[in-house]
């Protein structure tokens, strides 16, 4: 039986619910609530009927998606969508059919440009969980840089993920078997080689993506917001830290130079404390256990908003 065929006899049997549909639009009002996304960004879920399919918000802010009708079904082997007549849809949905394709538990996954992330995409410092609830990040951010992995047909250097061959140059960087560190003022955690076998879920659930932004995933669609919204939060807290640490080192070298200190030597500095690897997975095994009740809390701090609208009524867990 042709793939296009079973595919479609999938779809008719059992069609995706108006649970999931309902859950995939809350999630775009949580994202631009917490300030995830703006007009741009996206998140998409697989379909759970047919596992190469999946679903994603038109060409459309996500704090404006509402309805079933704001949703388009697209094929993971090529981004094409079901639907030959579909509407204008996202450049870059191409981000989500290739970590689909590349990764079989990942069931979501969410693109953004969120304004506290960027800064680690383009500087020396690496973006790594400094709190326990940011241990869903994974101990290790990988930087995704576009202009590695652009060919001779790539016509526009856009920064922007627009086929197949980009997208999956993206969906490596979610399990890398190498990472190349830089020298100062260069990009840290480059993504230099790939898994040669790709794990069902990924070993860093979020990638960077070189002045664009990040990109994570989820075995559901509530893990993944979970990622995104503390992702964001963590760079934030790192942020603030770091400001802090820099500018106690910078005291302590005001202290030895300006008290006439005759010591040799480089001066003394200090580092901001962050998670090690099995603290990041176990703050994330713990908190996992518990994640209902943040998503309970961020779908009524959307649905008692004045600019959501979500036509298929309240997600389940809400």
């Amino acid at each position: 039986m042709a793939e296009d065929q079973r595919s479609a006899l999938l779809r008719a049997s059992k069609p995706a619910t108006k649970d999931l549909f309902s859950t995939l639009i809350a999630a775009n009002h949580i994202l631009h609530y917490h300030q995830v996304v703006d007009a741009y960004g996206h998140i998409s879920v697989r379909n759970p009927q047919d596992p190469s399919t999946f679903f994603i918000s038109k060409s459309l802010a996500p704090a404006l998606v509402a309805d079933r009708e704001d949703l388009e079904e697209y094929h993971v082997a090529d981004a094409s969508p079901v639907n030959k007549d579909a509407p204008k849809g996202y450049a870059e949905r191409f981000i989500h059919s290739e970590i689909y394709k590349k990764f079989k538990g990942v069931h979501s996954v969410i693109h953004a440009h969120s304004e506290v992330v960027l800064p680690f995409s383009i500087s020396s410092i690496p973006l790594r969980p400094v709190f326990h609830m940011g241990g869903v990040m994974g101990a290790q951010c990988p930087i995704y840089d576009i202009q590695q992995h652009y060919k001779g047909s790539d016509n526009l250097h856009s920064l922007l993920v627009t086929n197949e061959h980009l997208g999956a140059g993206l969906a490596a960087g979610f399990n890398p078997s190498t990472m190349l560190s830089k020298g100062t003022n260069l990009i840290k955690s480059f993504v230099s080689s790939q898994s040669s076998v790709a794990p069902e879920f990924p070993t860093s659930p979020t990638v960077l993506m070189r002045g664009h932004g990040f990109t994570c995933v989820g075995a559901t669609i509530q893990e993944a917001v979970y990622r995104a919204i503390f992702t964001t939060i963590n760079a934030r807290v790192q942020t603030t830290a770091m400001l802090m640490q820099g500018s106690y080192n910078v005291g302590l070298v005001g202290e030895r130079f300006g008290g006439g200190d005759k010591e040799t030597g480089p001066a003394k500095h200090e580092d901001i404390k962050y998670l090690n690897e099995r603290e990041c997975k176990d703050s994330w095994t713990a908190n996992s256990g518990h994640a209902e009740r943040p998503w309970k809390l961020w779908c009524a701090e959307v649905a008692n908003s004045g600019l959501y609208k979500n036509e298929l009524g309240p997600p389940p867990g809400a």
